[in-house]
């Protein structure tokens, strides 16, 4: 039985791990602390890692690991900005979880657009103080207005059906375009969009793809979307958009500093953040905590191909879904 060290370990991915480690001869060893350099040390006398998407896969981290006799990192997630690629390349084999419910995501980005523009959040908050006032409670239809989709993968289609479902017009933006005759270019896509929703990777290219210069160009209320890397987004710029009343909403999944408070109850504390801070508290903000990805499908499958990952490479010495070392 292989033991992995599971680093940022949350009472929900337990079930799951634990059903599958069972079937394929895999013991995790649980830390609810992030990977980093300073816990590196923790993986002593395990096999493998398996880690998620705030936790650091740096050079300093890889030496530690391998200075352990760890030869394989599973990503349970899809993204893998987190990893200095070139410095793992020949080091580690790094393989990751690369879809494991586009529906949930997606059907997430959909929840947080409907919740912002229907104001059902601050209704639901006066009912129970049996305030049934419907004051600053107006919305808008969807039905007609443009949606904009940034990155057109597995999630971005799923995304474009659920549009679609509303009556809304489709614009889209990818790197490798399909043959639909949806897509433009960026800067048509943020000059035309009511609602433009992020489902692209974290790349050196999509860093801060949202922008004081895009902020400018979109329509005036725009909403934006963002539930797949916080640095798509310049988040300073995207505050002094919503002060200047150019952005009509923000529906925020992830923020790019998120790996100090997502994950975590900091209720009792003072958030250091003010940027964070300032978003939460604009009335047109609607911030959840990396949640998008958490359903039980979702966690069942993260768990199933994590498991099966490594089972493969412990077993028959192939990796699937290994992360490309290129770019």
């Amino acid at each position: 039985m292989k033991t992995i060290a599971f680093f940022d370990a949350k009472e929900y991915d337990k079930p799951s791990f634990e059903a599958c480690g069972e079937r394929y001869g895999l013991k995790f060893r649980y830390f609810e602390t992030k990977l980093c350099e300073d816990t590196a040390d923790l993986s002593a006398g395990c096999d493998g890692v398996c880690l998620f998407v705030n936790d650091v896969l740096s050079a300093p981290v890889i030496d530690k690991l391998t200075a352990h006799g760890i030869t394989v990192a599973a990503l349970r997630c899809a993204g893998y900005n987190n990893v200095d690629l070139q410095y793992a390349k020949n080091r580690l084999k790094l393989m990751r979880v690369p879809a494991y419910s586009p529906y949930a995501v997606a059907e997430h980005a959909m929840a947080m657009l409907l919740t912002s523009i229907r104001r059902t959040h601050k209704a639901y908050i006066r009912t129970r103080d049996f305030n049934f006032s419907l004051n600053r409670l107006e919305g808008f239809d969807l039905h007609g207005k443009t949606a904009g989709i940034v990155g057109t993968g597995k999630i971005g289609k799923v995304f474009i059906d659920i549009c679609k479902g509303f009556g809304m017009k489709i614009l889209a933006y990818d790197k490798f375009p399909g043959k639909e005759d949806y897509y433009v270019p960026l800067n048509e896509l943020f000059e035309k969009s009511d609602v433009i929703s992020l489902h692209c990777p974290l790349t050196e290219e999509t860093y801060h793809i949202v922008n004081a210069e895009s902020i400018a160009r979109m329509k005036k209320g725009a909403v934006i979307i963002n539930t797949s890397r916080g640095g798509l987004i310049d988040a300073e710029a995207l505050l002094q958009g919503i002060k200047e009343r150019k952005i009509g909403a923000a529906c925020l999944d992830v923020y790019e500093e998120e790996s100090d408070v997502f994950f975590r109850d900091v209720s009792g504390h003072i958030l250091e953040d003010d940027t964070l801070a300032l978003l939460i508290s604009m009335p047109n903000v609607l911030v959840t905590s990396h949640q998008a990805y958490l359903t039980k499908e979702a966690l069942e499958n993260i768990a199933e191909t994590t498991c099966k990952n490594l089972d493969s490479y412990f077993t028959e010495g192939t990796t699937p879904n290994e992360v490309a070392f290129s770019r």
